[in-house]
């Protein structure tokens, strides 16, 4: 059997490159996004220029231009330079709120779906209680007793979306658990943490795989949501949803102060959605 699991797994390693290779036009232009983004996350002086916390007060509210790509600000703060700086503290929630809601939704998915009896009932009805509850008021709940921070905000919409992973991991160990393989490994005398390492949790995730790239999207949307509403990372933190809730109030005079940081949001959410899905189709086998 596991013999079986290692041909399975070399054969998805090595059409890991196939995946990437035959991809449609859309995937690529995903991935330059995605790139840019990351590289302004984790090298964002190579892409600004100009010093993003640095105040002019003789260029307050600028349009774009050439000197200024995407304006400026009401201190005279180059916008362009400000939203690169920013990458680092959005995708910083983004990924570690998915990671902490899917660590979260791991340990309630596994013990619901492994222990069963009275357990898996307390636990689910709990999940449903919370997924019935909107994310955003979760994490508006949580954020409102704790200081705003980054980690806050990581903490907030993790805990909010993980329900719904909970219930999928849930879902996925009751059919497994029960499946040939897992039958034959413990006929064959496999121990059941080998059986649960190799063979449970791997598949229990599968489906989770491009659900976790959409997730990242989702979360840095639902931490722009929270800083719009003054609960998110205290000014003058360039974290992209503290520009949008920067900038409402001058909406009228200086359209890009609301337009270029909400464009960053869309085009990284709409380019991890886009890589979401085609691997979503791949693993279905639609393409």
């Amino acid at each position: 059997m596991s013999r079986v699991g290692d041909l399975s797994m070399s054969s998805q390693l090595g059409e890991a490159p196939q995946i990437v290779r035959h991809a449609p036009l859309r995937v690529y232009v995903a991935l330059i996004i995605i790139g840019f983004f990351v590289v302004a996350a984790t090298a964002p002086g190579l892409l600004q220029t100009h010093d993003p916390l640095a105040i002019d007060l003789t260029a307050p509210l600028q349009a774009p231009s050439l000197a200024h790509w995407f304006g400026t600000d009401q201190s005279g703060r180059d916008l362009y330079s400000r939203i690169v700086e920013g990458a680092g503290q959005s995708l910083t929630i983004g990924f570690g709120a998915t990671a902490l809601s899917i660590v979260v939704a791991l340990v309630f998915g596994l013990v619901a779906g492994l222990l069963g009896g009275a357990l898996d009932n307390v636990l689910s009805r709990l999940l449903d209680v919370l997924f019935a509850l909107p994310t955003l008021f979760l994490a508006l709940l949580f954020v409102s007793v704790f200081e705003p921070s980054v980690l806050t905000e990581v903490i907030a919409v993790g805990i909010g979306t993980a329900p719904g992973y909970a219930r999928m991991i849930r879902g996925q160990v009751l059919s497994i658990k029960g499946a040939a393989y897992v039958e034959a490994a413990k006929a064959l005398g496999h121990a059941y943490s080998r059986i649960l390492w190799r063979h449970i949790i791997p598949n229990a995730m599968s489906p989770l795989t491009a659900m976790m790239t959409l997730g990242v999207g989702q979360a840095i949307i639902w931490a722009a949501a929270l800083a719009f509403l003054g609960l998110g990372v205290a000014p003058p933190a360039p974290e992209w949803g503290a520009l949008l809730n920067a900038g409402r109030n001058y909406v009228i005079y200086a359209w890009w102060l609301e337009i270029m940081p909400g464009v960053a949001v869309v085009l990284f959410a709409l380019s991890l959605t886009v890589l979401g899905r085609y691997f979503q189709d791949r693993l279905e086998g639609k393409i």
